[in-house]
């Protein structure tokens, strides 16, 4: 794999450990800045939320520019809006500096997801993929677990600071590492935009991308309250917490490059055998949460089944927005983020039921359900696309 797929992994790793980290710092957020622990979960959906709205409206307008400027500015910006967060006692504010790191996450992605399948063969988009999201993926394994560990050292607004500075040497990378070429514009660099978005109207992309977002809400949905779980169900120390986080980063790490060598050619099998099993998953961690070697058992489990899932079914957005070279890597972003908004405020919802903290999970194997329900009558359209090739 070329090194610039790296670095963007490198700036990924950064990105995913803002984006992951609040699942070990939501009590003390809350107990900070006076809000509830449901009411300082909206901030992973008001991250979730940015994305989703910031992946077309800042790859639309970074379309037409060099990778290295667009990759670079997002980059810098992002890094900004966590300092302004790290100094901020305003939870508005915080509230705000999220949906404007979101936007350049989002812009930041969008591009670097575009660029990366122009660094491969057209045949090899999952590998290029999973080399991409293991940047995130790694984030859960020792960013997210570090930032735990800082912010119950010194406080939640250290991980904040430590966030806005691991994004320059990611910034550095790019800028001496990226190639500083131009798009070209118009009918004689490729399609035009309204040709590109054209491409949502195709039923094929829009499942994809519906199973996509179903996924990764069930996955969002227990990875943002899994701190209660560890700590009130479970019983286990707060330090246990980075434990649980380690185990889910190391499992979705797994799963990421397992699924990066089938999905291209082999995406139906996986679908199959993998979806099941998150299914059963789920259930059976909110039964048995309050036994820690089952807990971090299952985590890990699912951790690798979620993310190994999620990565085929995004790589297939892919694909299937082939004819939307400069836009393609918004829809994933947008895909991936839906279920990222959703999840959590399905979640935070179960919260006050009579399940409590254990709601999440259910709701994980819910939503996990649904995407099965929805795959199975159409699964020879995933099955289809398993040769690697090009569909329309």
């Amino acid at each position: 794999m070329p090194l610039p797929l790296y670095l963007l992994a490198m700036a990924a790793f950064a990105m995913g450990t803002s984006e992951f980290m609040l699942a070990g710092l939501l009590p003390d957020i809350a107990s900070d800045l006076g809000v509830t622990v449901g009411a300082a979960g909206t901030l992973t959906t008001a991250f979730a939320i940015g994305m989703v709205v910031g992946a077309p409206l800042m790859a639309s307008l970074a379309r037409n520019r060099p990778a290295r400027s667009g990759l670079l500015g997002f980059l810098l910006v992002f890094s900004a809006a966590h300092a302004v967060g790290a100094a901020t006692s305003s939870f508005p504010v915080l509230f705000a500096t999220r949906l404007v790191a979101a936007l350049a996450n989002a812009g930041f992605l969008a591009v670097a997801l575009t660029t990366a399948a122009t660094l491969v063969s057209p045949d090899k988009k999952g590998r290029a993929l999973a080399v991409l999201l293991s940047g995130s993926t790694v984030a859960t394994i020792a960013g997210v677990p570090g930032g735990s560990v800082l912010g119950t050292l010194l406080g939640w607004r250290a991980t904040f600071w430590a966030v806005a500075a691991l994004c320059l040497p990611a910034a550095i990378g790019i800028l001496t590492r990226i190639p500083a070429r131009r798009v070209r514009k118009g009918a004689a660099g490729g399609p035009a935009l309204r040709s590109e978005l054209a491409q949502l109207s195709s039923p094929r992309l829009l499942l994809v991308m519906l199973l996509g977002a179903l996924v990764n809400a069930a996955t969002f949905a227990s990875f943002t309250f899994l701190a209660p779980v560890v700590t009130d169900t479970a019983r286990l120390g707060k330090l246990w917490v980075s434990v649980v986080l380690v185990l889910f980063g190391a499992g979705a790490f797994a799963g990421v490059t397992v699924a990066g060598r089938l999905s291209d050619h082999h995406p139906g099998p996986v679908v199959a055998v993998g979806g099941p099993l998150l299914l059963i998953g789920w259930p059976a961690l909110a039964v048995l949460a309050d036994k820690p070697v089952a807990l971090l058992t299952l985590v890990f489990v699912q951790g690798a089944l979620s993310f190994a899932l999620g990565s085929t079914l995004i790589t297939r957005v892919l694909y299937e927005a082939a004819g939307a070279p400069t836009m393609a890597g918004s829809y994933a972003t947008a895909a991936l983020n839906v279920g990222a908004a959703a999840g959590p405020l399905v979640a935070a919802a179960a919260l006050s039921t009579a399940a409590g903290d254990l709601g999440p999970l259910w709701v994980s194997g819910f939503l996990v359900l649904v995407a099965l329900l929805v795959a199975f009558p159409l699964r020879g359209v995933i099955a289809a696309a398993g040769s690697g090739e090009v569909l329309h």
